[in-house]
């Protein structure tokens, strides 16, 4: 992958948060994480900070195979392509590395999540819900500005980027998808194999 290429990924677990939000706003997907590798062997947003304590979140880093995502059988979703410029690019690194060396200085924006849900206004610059930490990067590298305030974008909103979905389905066989494509074929993902992933794909 090109370097100056940046990924979303958007889910939608069963968690009791994932489907009250759901529940509420009617949207596919829940949760957003932001990726700056086309692998996804890196992924970053804001979530549980302990797989099994609901109440306790922070910035996290994030693998298909660990944590919530990690306890779930099937993990709906997509995968986003954004092309940007190594300006853009460099920009979006540092930021990521900041909240990363800083992590400890984070939490979720749980009064932010309420305000959402109700249309308000709510920003903290040490606390962010996952779409809003993704929106936040690609704002402040001058990717997309949706002209809200940061907390009340949802993952779903997302998807107003201008962009390329790479691949949709069940992310537990992203990892299979990516061993066997290329970028002649990449597009593909749509009809993946269901039979070469070790998990069930529909």
């Amino acid at each position: 992958m090109g370097k100056n290429k940046i990924y979303i990924v958007l889910t939608r677990t069963k968690t009791i948060l994932s489907r009250l939000i759901g529940f509420i706003k009617q949207d596919e997907y829940t949760h957003a994480s932001i990726s700056l590798d086309g692998e996804l062997k890196q992924m970053y947003s804001f979530g549980r900070k302990y797989t099994y304590n609901p109440f306790i979140g922070s910035f996290v880093e994030e693998s298909f195979n660990e944590g919530v995502f990690g306890r779930q059988k099937k993990l709906y979703g997509l995968v986003m392509e954004i092309n940007v410029t190594a300006e853009q690019y460099n920009r979006a690194e540092a930021l990521v590395n900041e909240f990363t060396a800083n992590k400890n200085l984070y939490r979720y924006n749980y009064i932010g999540l309420i305000n959402s849900l109700l249309n308000r206004e709510s920003c903290n610059n040490y606390r962010f819900v996952c779409s809003e930490f993704v929106y936040y990067i690609l704002n402040e590298s001058n990717i997309v500005n949706f002209n809200i305030s940061r907390n009340l974008v949802t993952p779903q909103d997302l998807l107003k980027i201008k962009g390329r979905i790479t691949f949709k389905g069940n992310l537990k066989c992203f990892g299979n998808f990516k061993k066997e494509s290329n970028e002649s074929d990449f597009l593909q993902g749509y009809q993946y194999d269901s039979m070469s992933c070790s998990v069930e794909c529909r």
